[in-house]
C-alpha cells in the first residue's frame, strides 16, 4: 500500500515535467529564423561571413524589444530580424525599403515589422558617387536598439550626420545603436577603389558627435588579408572585406 501511495503521488508531477517545454532562448528564435525556407541559397551562402546570430548577440538583441533597422536593402538581415520580433518585440524599417516592402508584405513572420516611409535621401551634390538627407525624424520614440549594416559608406558627411542625429532622438535612454561597415585605412583619401569603404574612427567620432557613448567593438568581421585598399566589389576581396562593427549607447 505505501509503495502504491508513493506511485500515485509522483505521478502528477511526472506528467507535469513532461508537459513543461521551455521556452525558446534569442538564439533559438535566431536560429530557427536562419533555417527558415523564406531564406534562399544566395542568403544561406553569406551566413559563414556575416555570422548573423554572434553579430546579433554582440548588438544584445532580445526578442521583447523595439528595433529600427536603417537601409535595409533585399532584407538579409530583415528576414531574420522580423521573426524573431514577432511574438513580444517590433521591428521598424526606414531608408531604402522598397525591396524589403515586398519581402514583408502578406508573409508570415513579419506580423509586427512596419515600414516608416522615407523618401529624403537624394544625390549628394559635394562628394562623388553618395547621397544625403536633410535634417528629419523616424517619428518614433523609446526604441531599444537601431542598427545599419554596411549602408553608412553611401551617404556624405551631412547625410550621416542627420541620419545619427534622428536615430539618437528616435532611442530610449541607455538604447543601444549597432554599426558595421566596411574598413577604410584611418584618414586615407576618397577614391574609386575605396568609395565604399568608411574610416572607423571616423565612424566613431561622428556618432558620439550626436550625443552617444562609445560602448564597444567587436572583431567579429575582421579579415587580416583584406589589404584595405581595393573596391569590395572586386571578385579577389567580395566576401572578404574587413568591416568594423561598433556599439554606442545613448547615454
Amino acid at each position: 500500500m505505501t509503495y502504491l501511495l508513493a506511485l500515485l503521488l509522483t505521478l502528477p508531477l511526472y506528467a507535469l515535467a513532461e508537459e513543461t517545454v521551455a521556452p525558446a532562448t534569442v538564439e533559438d528564435k535566431i536560429s530557427k529564423a536562419l533555417s527558415d525556407e523564406r531564406r534562399t541559397e544566395k542568403d544561406t551562402e553569406r551566413d559563414a561571413n556575416r555570422q548573423p546570430l554572434k553579430t546579433l548577440e554582440f548588438f544584445r538583441l532580445t526578442d521583447d524589444m523595439t528595433v529600427l533597422e536603417l537601409l535595409p536593402g533585399g532584407g538579409w538581415y530583415t528576414k531574420i530580424l522580423g521573426p524573431v520580433l514577432e511574438d513580444k518585440g517590433k521591428l521598424y524599417l526606414s531608408i531604402g525599403t522598397n525591396a524589403a516592402s515586398k519581402l514583408i508584405e502578406n508573409n508570415p513572420g513579419f506580423g509586427s515589422t512596419e515600414v516608416i516611409p522615407f523618401d529624403g535621401a537624394t544625390r549628394s551634390e559635394v562628394e562623388e558617387r553618395r547621397y544625403t538627407v536633410p535634417e528629419f525624424s523616424f517619428g518614433v520614440r523609446k526604441i531599444d536598439l537601431a542598427l545599419t549594416f554596411r549602408n553608412m559608406h553611401n551617404f556624405d558627411e551631412a547625410g550621416r550626420a542627420n541620419i545619427n542625429a534622428a536615430v539618437f532622438e528616435s532611442l530610449k535612454k541607455g538604447g543601444l545603436y549597432g554599426v558595421v561597415d566596411h574598413t577604410r585605412r584611418h584618414m586615407q583619401p576618397d577614391g574609386s577603389e575605396v568609395w565604399r569603404r568608411i574610416d572607423p574612427v571616423l565612424v566613431i567620432k561622428e556618432v558620439e558627435a550626436a550625443g552617444f557613448r562609445f560602448v564597444d567593438y567587436s572583431d567579429l568581421h575582421y579579415k587580416p588579408d583584406d589589404e584595405l585598399r581595393y573596391e569590395v566589389g572586386r571578385k579577389s576581396v567580395s566576401g572578404n572585406t574587413d568591416r568594423f562593427t561598433l556599439l554606442f549607447e545613448k547615454p
